[in-house]
């Protein structure tokens, strides 16, 4: 676009504050500071923002408590509740994934950074003694699930792997995984796309400038998958597969069970259209958000939405009333999911998100800032468990099924490589005993099932 059409469409939005440094640059800066101001729709950005921030005065002031219901039994299913279900959905997800039905959906589109390395999460290696990533781990679950299908079905199936990145993972994640040789997948099967990016914005609705001439930009939310899933054409992809049921999932949950078919069968039998996957909430003021009902449709509530008496709450039988913890592992039927690009996705609002924005000055000065100065917007992609005209829940183990990357190691931290190698190998131990197997100390002597100051690392 030339530049007299480029500083009136800024003019228009209330942006011209985005050339201020235009004269300082190369040729070759503002050629490609002109394409990316191309890519974006101000009008749109500029929307966005105001709704994004009436939203959220709202919200700050609406504490939802009044207006909460827990999660009724007829639509649970649960690990502990129904065993002698379990084995019945098993045979049902795993026929799904034989006759080819099945897809799984990562959401990948965060850097290590909190980790504290410049590269995707799935690339993260905590520590265990064969030293595989996320990536890797759940490669190789994929691989073992297609390979009982077949054994049930009695023929060959696959499971379609696609994976969100973001503008800032998408080239290494699809390098780290050419150089891995798609570990034992087919290339074919393995589907990359991108999730959009968002201008941060200072409070009064200015794009930030983390340059002279570079905007700075943040990935839009694990909720853009549905923007993207549209403009990538993924749902036509999967149309075209056959496929009817997708398990979406984040990428550093290490204990994550890729497309589980006893998830998948519970839900197909049950007729839904989504279904979330919970843990049990324990501690009333664990920060973590609960699936229930808001004025009768489902949504996840987070613990800052809601008083200390409401997340006190208990049942008869001592349970938190409102204890279905959110895990971001979701069940959605392919006719839904285009229900939500094709009707719904343009509805859904903006989350605000409060955050340290590096900015240049006035004077051209990279300043770092010790206090939120602007914000990132982004969906959730919870957002539309409201669109939903079947929804299920299905209760696991946290200590099976739950153990997040969040943070680098640190002592008495949570979240991180330390915790996440010791889950691992906490729940393998755990099957290896199951399986009526045992271990045995360095000199070859039994070691008691439950020893007393074993631990399993």
């Amino acid at each position: 676009m030339d530049m007299d059409k480029q500083r009136e469409r800024l003019a228009e939005a209330g942006q011209s504050h985005l050339l201020q440094f235009w004269n300082e640059l190369s040729p070759e800066e503002q050629a490609e500071m002109n394409l990316d101001m191309d890519a974006m729709d101000f009008k749109e950005i500029n929307g966005f923002f105001k709704n994004a921030m009436e939203t959220s005065s709202q919200t700050k002031q609406d504490k939802v408590d009044s207006r909460m219901e827990p999660v009724p039994r007829e639509v649970l299913g649960s690990v502990t509740r129904d065993r002698d279900s379990l084995k019945d959905w098993e045979k049902e997800g795993l026929s799904c994934i034989g006759q080819n039905k099945v897809a799984v959906l990562l959401l990948a589109g965060g850097q290590g950074t909190r980790l504290g390395v410049p590269y995707p999460k799935g690339m993260y290696d905590v520590g265990l003694p064969s030293h595989k990533t996320l990536f890797q781990i759940q490669a190789e679950r994929i691989l073992k699930l297609q390979r009982l299908a077949e054994q049930q079905h009695g023929t060959k199936c696959c499971i379609p792997w696609y994976i969100m990145t973001s503008g800032r993972t998408m080239e290494s994640t699809k390098e780290f995984f050419a150089k891995h040789k798609y570990f034992g997948l087919s290339q074919d099967d393995v589907i990359f796309f991108q999730q959009g990016m968002l201008p941060a914005m200072g409070y009064s609705g200015k794009i930030i400038l983390e340059g002279k001439g570079k905007l700075s930009m943040a990935p839009d939310g694990n909720g853009g998958l549905y923007r993207a899933l549209g403009t990538q054409r993924i749902i036509q992809d999967m149309e075209k597969r056959g496929i009817s049921c997708i398990h979406v999932y984040c990428v550093d949950n290490i204990l994550v069970k890729v497309a589980d078919p006893a998830f998948v069968g519970f839900c197909v039998r049950m007729g839904a259209d989504c279904g979330a996957k919970v843990v049990e909430k324990t501690n009333p003021t664990e920060a973590v958000g609960v699936v229930c009902k808001v004025d009768g449709r489902y949504q996840v509530v987070e613990y800052s939405e809601i008083t200390l008496a409401t997340a006190e709450r208990r049942t008869s039988d001592g349970r938190l009333m409102f204890n279905a913890g959110n895990v971001a592992n979701h069940f959605f039927s392919l006719s839904f999911l285009k229900d939500i690009v094709n009707t719904h996705e343009p509805q859904l609002q903006h989350h605000v998100a409060q955050k340290k924005i590096p900015y240049v000055n006035a004077q051209g000065q990279l300043i770092k800032p010790d206090k939120p100065n602007g914000i990132k917007m982004e969906k959730f992609v919870f957002d539309i468990f409201q669109f939903a005209k079947t929804f299920v829940v299905y209760e696991v183990l946290r200590e099976d099924e739950f153990s997040p990357l969040k943070n680098a190691d640190s002592q008495d931290g949570k979240d991180n490589p330390t915790t996440a190698r010791h889950a691992l190998m906490s729940l393998h131990h755990r099957w290896v005993l199951n399986a009526g197997g045992h271990f045995i100390d360095e000199n070859g002597t039994r070691v008691p099932a439950i020893p007393r100051d074993w631990k399993p690392w």
